[in-house]
């Protein structure tokens, strides 16, 4: 392998974060199925459950919620980090004495993985998160001095606030030491967390698109991470750090590009706010005209009264159809994936006309499904009890020794550190809780505190 380029021998390691030197225990699984199964029987993963994707939690009619497009995402990233495993093992034999053959487990856990730091309310939480520092009540907290130690966030402290990210939340989440908790946190292999951090520098080199991969806290483990992967560093201006994406995010990255886009479009055609017919022309218009024959010719011995499942067959059909060209791509540009020179999403590479059928998706979705009522009814509701929820708890971590304050902090589970020394680790301790609930627990401490409802005694 050229020193210009990342090596798959390298990148694909068993080694766990947080064990060093020790050895696992063994059983029948690879190291790689064992982090898919912490994952799914782990309470940050069950309680994606009750946390919106896009649409409000169901009602009479079902759509998606961050675990089932949690799930779904994760089958299309094994499929994904299969197709290109065999391809690579095919192009080079020489691998195959590495984990290259288990590219699918890897991929399949860190897209189980990849929105667990989201927090409720989709992402208008998120957004909510970060305005209340850099534009609502939080303000104050830039030049903020702690009257006991003197202590004060640093500029790179209060980047990671006023761009807090969900991606970079999933890293802290998998990584940080809560209270309770053993160093490494889930003790996940190193590559399977590079895997979920789409956006590997830190957050003061965000800019205005808010992405970043790691906060302040977790930089040291990054580091550590892609360090011993051979992960290119990257050359970056004084108290920032940036690397070049590890290969498998591509992969995480597209399988989640096509679930989401593609599901919240059948989403939205449950939903009648994208009518039958205009649903299936998007889906399409994704083939060639020979395919479109074909297609229509199996939609014909489906039951036309049966209109959802029309809509299935041909959901499935988009989403096989950009799985095989993501693998395409990302096999094509193999050398410039490992020499960290390759620009975009693997789905801005794809053929011409998938790529324009899915341009056409994402510009009705932005128009018809991500501003319809309902969505942005969720939004104005969650924008309202995130801010009010971390405006008490900040009032709370920064004057503990106000009655009020004590009351709420006494609610907070002893794993969150909301007593830490450093005002940064209390706020991040803050965000830590807020974010792990889920939407209906955080409207119900919301109806609660403001006296809308009472706990039954």
């Amino acid at each position: 392998m050229r020193p210009d380029m990342m090596n798959w021998a390298q990148l694909l390691s068993s080694k766990r974060l947080g064990l060093g030197s020790q050895q696992q225990a063994r059983d029948d699984r690879t190291e790689f199925q064992r982090d898919y199964d912490r994952l799914i029987f782990s309470a940050p993963f069950r309680r994606l459950q009750n946390k919106t994707q896009v649409f409000p939690l169901p009602g009479s009619i079902f759509v998606h919620n961050r675990l089932t497009h949690s799930l779904e995402v994760s089958s299309v990233g094994r499929s994904l980090g299969n197709d290109v495993a065999r391809l690579l093992l095919e192009r080079h034999p020489n691998l195959r004495d590495t984990h290259l053959s288990e590219m699918g487990s890897i991929v399949c856990a860190a897209c189980l993985a990849h929105d667990l730091g989201n927090p409720p309310f989709g992402h208008s939480g998120e957004k909510a998160i970060a305005t209340y520092f850099s534009e609502g009540k939080g303000r104050w907290l830039r030049t903020y001095v702690d009257e006991t130690t003197g202590d004060r966030l640093t500029p790179r402290q209060w980047e990671d606030l006023t761009h807090f990210d969900g991606n970079a939340n999933a890293f802290r989440l998998l990584t940080h030491h809560f209270e309770g908790r053993r160093p490494g946190g889930f003790v996940m292999t190193y590559s399977t967390l590079a895997s979920i951090v789409k956006y590997p520098f830190s957050s003061n080199l965000a800019g205005d698109h808010q992405k970043f991969g790691f906060f302040e806290a977790e930089e040291a483990d990054f580091r550590e991470i892609a360090d011993e992967l051979g992960v290119f560093q990257l050359p970056s201006p004084p108290d920032t750090v940036r690397y070049t994406r590890f290969p498998l995010v591509y992969l995480v990255e597209a399988a989640d590009d096509i679930c989401y886009e593609i599901m919240d479009l059948e989403d939205a055609h449950k939903l009648k706010i994208i009518s039958t017919e205009d649903t299936r022309e998007m889906l399409m218009a994704y083939f060639t005209p020979e395919r479109r024959d074909e297609i229509a010719s199996n939609l014909s011995h489906l039951d036309v009264r049966d209109v959802n499942e029309q809509i299935v067959y041909l959901r499935s059909s988009v989403i096989n159809a950009l799985e095989s060209e993501c693998v395409r791509v990302f096999v094509e540009n193999e050398e410039e994936i490992l020499s960290g020179k390759f620009t975009g999403t693997l789905i801005q590479h794809i053929s011409e006309i998938p790529r324009k059928a899915y341009d056409q998706c994402v510009k009705t979705s932005f128009s018809h499904i991500y501003h319809s009522k309902d969505v942005v009814d969720i939004e104005l509701a969650g924008f309202r009890v995130m801010s009010f929820l971390i405006d008490l708890m900040v009032e709370a971590v920064t004057h503990p020794e106000r009655a009020y304050s004590q009351l709420l902090l006494n609610r907070v589970s002893p794993q969150y550190q909301i007593h830490a020394p450093r005002l940064y680790d209390r706020l991040m301790a803050v965000l830590d809780y807020i974010s792990g609930m889920t939407d209906v627990y955080a409207l119900d401490l919301y109806r609660k505190i403001n006296g809308m409802s009472f706990p039954i005694i």
